[in-house]
């Protein structure tokens, strides 16, 4: 019976159970839910069950069946739960088990030695614990075995060497330790043998470069050592080699592409994490017959000598990083035939001379790091070509000149645009304030004059550093909240303007400049606070409680008595009720009565074209949400030009102040401490929920890249997508724990090689009792 792919819903009826003559059924992608009938069992001529991709959930009621004629068994996708039934070692003619992606509990049933006709075992994406059992490797005529993404520990078991007809074995993000088995790497039929994320360690032996079918060897995450076999590749098929984050040492061999066949080459540190390989010696130019490559990362190695100009066949690469090296010489010419890539990090080397201009060539690129080598002859101007960047590092260099104008035409650059110590000249071009989205700015240590009246426009920035240069005149009150935040960023800038007169802007007599002494009282008066906030948090007894009343109910648009009321309040919106900015416009303080404040966020809805019946749909649809640690949306009005949004106001101000001092909160944008307010009783409340996305979703763009949330909080898989997600969520989540737990920033300046809070911890504990270096690290200033 094939039913496959339709829209069959419901439950499947006992009564199958009578359909004594049935040989196969097929229910794969469809929306049937409740749980298999046990009647399955009196189906003996029974051969083929698929049932994957429905809503299925229960136990799996195979266990004491009479399941001699069973074939295949397939119930992946759906919601099981419970241990693997033993009593499927009863079925002995089995040749494909498949249950992946359920909520599977327990350990695998040493029974599975049992099916001796089994040729597929996919038990991947469950919560399976405990070791693998021996008595797989009596399944003799495996050719396939995947029990990647479960919790299963213990050694590998060596009898997996027996299996002379596996082809795929994947292990990867398990708890797996101990070395692979000496006979796995014997095996003539392996093709695949992925077993990263876990703590295995070990060398590899010389006996891996006589598999001439492997094609994949992903090792990555895990605690391998020793000397990568020098003559690995040169009667394989390899075409993935990853052995990033591990201890590999001696050269790099010389012989990956004999047959030319390698897409992704990874002997590097991958950037969640915090150690590397410590290969040396020079990048072999024989690399240069990789022609199909698409990624090379060597990174945080001890390579030296120069970029090998054969890298220019390379004309597949989408991804370059050979940063943390010791590599000296000129950016190679042959690098402008690289108009695939979309990744280059040449970052932490020694290379010299200009940039070439065939760099221009890369227009694809999305992430381009030269920082901290000896480049010089001035930042070029065809920087503003790259429409698809969202990170540019040039800082620590000898670049000379001044900033190209073009920098601004960068409309995507998000993550990060560091100049710094580069011994710049002149003032900041005013195209400089078109980069509205950028949320890291390093122009420090460079000679660097004028006014800041032009980087006064980015409103988005959460890290700032003008240190060392020679601006001066008043600080722009959007930037005002570094100078609390993080004071080092202004100093070694004498004539800086701090004390400004309220009503026209111009400093008063007895202005003086960010110096190191006023630094310091900013520092101690926040420390001071901070202390007074924790205090407060241990002992609740001391706050104030009042009854919070409930405020009007979400106006569905239109110029609402509410909103007239808080036009009245604010003054018609005067500057003097602002308390904050956020991504996408300011944040002012409504005072109706003294138990009726509210939040009110102007919204900037100039250049949008869709602000339109849908938006209004969707916060309408936001406004309706009601949750105890949500902050409630009490109004909103849309006009052509901009919107307003009204918010239950929170007294305490937000998470983000109470850790690091800062307030107002400058971006409010999904799930961080700056977007979690305090109320009265110092109970967290997250703002904005859903808002920014659907203002986000309503520009009118032709960015080719959109990243949601901001850098640190992202869930690395979804930093390119426009997909929202629970994991994202938890991600987010789990970061701001961190930075509860650590005290710090999720961009502290400490974080100096992998640059956020996650990279950070992976690279500090390493599950032993190192978690006191994250809890009582030293803060960073």
């Amino acid at each position: 019976m094939w039913l496959n792919d339709n829209r069959l819903s419901g439950i499947i009826p006992n009564s199958i159970g009578n359909c004594s003559k049935l040989q196969e059924l097929y229910l794969t992608n469809n929306k049937f839910a409740g749980v298999l009938p046990k009647t399955l069992n009196n189906l003996e001529q029974l051969a083929c069950l698929d049932v994957s991709s429905n809503g299925f959930e229960g136990r799996i009621p195979l266990a004491l069946g009479k399941c001699k004629n069973f074939k295949e068994l397939v119930l992946s996708d759906n919601k099981f739960i419970g241990e693997i039934p033993p009593g499927l070692g009863n079925c002995s003619g089995l040749t494909t088990l498949a249950a992946v992606n359920n909520r599977l509990t327990s350990h695998i049933p040493s029974s599975i030695g049992l099916l001796s006709e089994l040729s597929l075992l996919y038990l991947a994406q469950n919560l399976l614990s405990g070791e693998i059992p021996p008595e797989i490797g009596k399944c003799r005529i495996l050719t396939s075995v995947t029990l990647h993404e479960n919790q299963l520990g213990g050694r590998i078991p060596k009898e997996f060497g027996l299996l002379t007809k596996l082809a795929s074995l994947q292990l990867f993000n398990n708890r797996l330790i101990g070395e692979i088995p000496l006979g796995i790497w014997q095996i003539p039929a392996l093709e695949a043998l992925l077993v990263y994320n876990n703590s295995l360690s070990g060398e590899l032996p010389w006996g891996i470069t006589g598999l001439h079918r492997l094609t994949n060897i992903s090792l990555y995450n895990n605690q391998f050592s020793g000397v990568i076999p020098q003559q690995l590749g040169i009667n394989t098929s390899l075409e993935v080699l990853d052995f990033t984050n591990n201890r590999f040492s001696g050269l790099i061999p010389p012989n990956f592409c004999f047959e030319r066949r390698l897409r992704i080459l990874n002997l590097g540190l991958n950037r969640l994490h915090g150690s590397g390989n410590i290969i040396n010696g020079t990048i072999p130019s024989s690399l240069g017959n990789c022609v199909n490559l698409t990624s090379i990362n060597l990174s945080m190695n001890k390579l030296n000598g120069f970029i090998p100009q054969e890298f220019g066949n390379l004309v597949e690469l989408q991804l370059l990083n050979l940063s943390h090296n010791h590599l000296h010489g000129p950016l190679p010419l042959q690098i402008s035939k690289y108009n695939k890539l979309y990744s280059l990090d040449l970052g932490f080397n020694s290379l010299n001379h200009s940039i070439p201009c065939g760099l221009r060539n890369l227009t694809h690129l999305s992430t381009l790091v030269l920082r901290d080598n000896q480049l010089d002859g001035g930042i070029p101007d065809f920087f503003g070509e790259f429409e698809k960047l969202v990170e540019l590092q040039l800082g620590g260099n000898s670049l000379g000149g001044s900033i190209p104008p073009s920098i601004g035409e960068l409309h995507d650059l998000i993550y990060v645009l560091n100049l710094s110590g580069n011994g710049l000249t002149g003032k900041l071009p005013s195209k400089l304030g078109s980069l509205r989205e950028l949320l890291n700015l390093d122009i420090s240590h460079n000679n660097l004059t004028g006014s800041l009246e032009t980087i006064g426009e980015l409103e988005s920035l959460l890290e700032l550093n003008l240190s060392y240069n020679f601006f001066s005149g008043p600080i722009p009150k959007t930037l005002m909240k570094f100078v609390n935040s993080s004071p080092s960023s202004f100093l070694g800038n004498s004539d800086f303007c701090v004390y400004c007169h309220p009503t026209c802007g111009q400093c008063s007599s007895d202005r003086k400049g960010l110096k190191s002494v006023h630094v310091a009282f900013i520092v101690v008066g926040s420390s001071l606070f901070s202390v007074l906030v924790l205090f407060m948090l241990a002992y609740p007894g001391l706050r104030c409680r009042k009854q919070q009343t409930e405020g009007h109910a979400l106006a569905s648009g239109g110029l609402s008595f509410l909103v007239n009321k808080v036009m009245e309040a604010t003054e018609n919106l005067s500057e003097k009720f602002i308390i904050g900015s956020g991504a996408h416009g300011v944040v002012y303080k409504a005072s109706l009565r003294p138990e009726e404040v509210y939040a009110v966020k102007k919204l900037r809805l100039l250049g949008q074209k869709r602000v339109s019946a849908s938006m209004t749909t969707g916060i309408l649809t936001v406004g309706q949400k009601r949750h105890r640690n949500l902050v409630k949306l009490e109004g909103f009005w849309l006009r052509k030009e901009y919107g307003l949004i009204l918010y239950h106001y929170m007294q305490n101000g937000s998470l983000d102040y109470v850790l690091h001092e800062i307030s107002p909160s400058p971006v409010l944008q999904d799930i961080k401490p700056k977007n979690i307010f305090l109320d009265l009783d110092m109970e967290p409340r997250i703002s904005d929920f859903g808002i920014a996305k659907l203002i986000d979703h309503s520009k009118a763009s032709v960015h080719s890249i959109s990243v949601l949330g901001n850098i640190g909080y992202i869930a690395p898989e979804a930093v390119f997508t426009t997909r929202n997600s629970k994991e994202s969520d938890v991600y987010s989540y789990g970061v701001v724990l961190l930075e509860l737990i650590a005290q710090k920033r999720v961009l502290d300046p400490l974080f100096t090689v992998n640059r956020d809070m996650v990279s950070w911890v992976h690279s500090t504990w390493d599950g032993s009792e190192a978690a006191i270096d994250i809890i009582a690290a030293p803060r960073a200033l």
